[in-house]
């Protein structure tokens, strides 16, 4: 290097300092104009995503409406966020089908700018660019207007003792034949939720049957399937053009698995449902079943990752409405994947759908009405499920044991719950067509946007 080089680089050097120097609110404004704060880029993602539940009085342990409530959490709201763990929605992105109502999941982008925010210092930013406060109903409403609520008389369940199996009963207050719209099931107080496993609820003629179950896509004497609940599942809302049948005086019967907590607790179970308008029926049937349980017997060795897979033939024509995975304390992760009729040596497979799943979250996944899959009569579902018995599963209480198929929290299962309507030969035809032209027009769509 030259020594006219040399003293150029140094003058260079010489001057950019000085720059800082001289100038030291411009260069500190440049770089905090780049660092995410609170107000003007975390609080609007908090708003939309997570403090539906982080409020004063609702479900979970901590608020973060303010600046004030989620600075101290603010490492832990990196690191949930950064594992997809938070806000709960499970589902693999990366896998088949990407767009689901309801998702409050977080973009890349966003949870790249939380972990920005947190390694810069969490600041609070500028009082001025926080947005206005999101409004709610009261504290524990629906998550719809409901047109009517059955509350199930209370269960007292006591601090220690087996697993409890039964059925409860009470009225329905409906004078004529109606279609459920949308159903929500809850424990309805912070004990409750924390002692009940699940509640099947269904419209019964006889107080005192027992010939229910879950399978509703058959007729079953003396009862009706309504819909299932397990820990922290979200409202089902039937769209579509489709509903569920409610018969005038039949009894509703909540058929619960309860376990105790080291304390007596009271279980307060509620349905709540949005009806279709007196008179109005449906274009469809909405079924909702629990499908693809592996015939193998589950079989989950200490300190071991198992897999174990389902099948079900889908005998019609049919929309495939939602997705929700059932499994125990060991519940890891679960695919669905379609096996198309293609009467060939080789059938046509999609993966449509594969979501990590948390005992505590027991989340229906609604496909997006512009990706729900439209399969013909002949499919197969598989469903592949993993079981997590080994020390990396952080819920597992003993990983040296093994664990089989149960009914109990601590024994364990796999299967999934599928929302479905049947379509005629002429409606599959009607469907795929417009689903084609839908994509067909998007592709145009992109094409065009692409040479401006």
């Amino acid at each position: 290097m030259s020594r006219t080089c040399e003293i150029s680089r140094a003058m260079a050097l010489a001057i950019a300092s000085a720059g800082a120097l001289l100038f030291p609110t411009l260069v500190s404004a440049q770089t905090a104009a780049k660092q995410p704060t609170f107000t003007k880029d975390i609080a609007p993602i908090l708003q939309r995503s997570c403090v539906n539940c982080h409020r004063a009085g609702e479900s979970a342990p901590m608020s973060l409406m303010t600046y004030e409530e989620a600075r101290p959490w603010a490492r832990s709201i990196k690191t949930r966020t950064t594992a997809r763990e938070m806000p709960p929605f499970h589902m693999d992105k990366t896998i088949g089908i990407t767009k689901f109502k309801n998702d409050p999941s977080l973009s890349d982008d966003e949870i790249q700018t939380i972990a920005k925010w947190v390694d810069s210092g969490a600041p609070r930013g500028n009082p001025a660019d926080m947005p206005a406060r999101r409004q709610f109903k009261e504290v524990g409403a629906w998550d719809f207007e409901p047109d009517l609520v059955v509350k199930f008389p209370p269960y007292k369940v006591p601090a220690s003792g087996p697993d409890l199996y039964g059925n409860i009963y009470t009225d329905i207050p409906i004078k004529t034949d109606r279609y459920i719209q949308a159903i929500q099931t809850r424990a309805a107080t912070p004990q409750s939720r924390k002692v009940v496993h699940h509640a099947l609820s269904y419209a019964v003629d006889d107080p005192e049957t027992k010939e229910v179950n879950a399978d509703d896509s058959v007729g079953i004497d003396g009862g009706d399937f309504l819909v299932e609940y397990a820990s922290g599942k979200n409202a089902e809302v039937y769209t579509g053009d489709s509903g569920v049948l409610l018969k005038a005086g039949k009894k509703a019967m909540v058929s619960y698995h309860l376990h105790s907590i080291g304390e007596e607790v009271d279980a307060h179970i509620e349905v709540a449902m949005k009806l279709h308008p007196e008179g109005y029926v449906p274009k469809h049937i909405r079924w909702s079943k629990q499908l693809a349980q592996s015939t193998a017997e589950l079989d989950i060795p200490g300190n071991s990752v198992v897999r174990i897979d389902g099948y079900t033939v889908m005998h019609k024509n049919a929309r495939i409405l939602s997705f929700q995975p059932h499994m125990h304390i060991r519940g890891k992760r679960q695919c669905l994947e379609l096996i198309y009729p293609t009467g060939g040596a080789s059938a046509k497979t999609e993966m449509v759908s594969c979501t990590n799943f948390n005992y505590n979250w027991h989340l229906n996944y609604s496909y997006a009405d512009d990706a729900a899959p439209i399969v013909p009569a002949g499919t197969i579902l598989h469903v592949i499920t993993w079981h997590d018995n080994s020390q990396q599963n952080r819920a597992n209480p003993d990983p040296k044991n093994w664990v089989g198929d149960g009914q109990r929290t601590i024994d364990e299962m796999g299967f999934a719950w599928i929302g479905w309507y049947d379509l005629t030969d002429e409606e599959y035809k009607e469907q795929l067509a417009a689903r084609k032209a839908e994509r067909e027009k998007k592709t145009r769509t992109t094409q065009q946007q692409q040479q401006q």
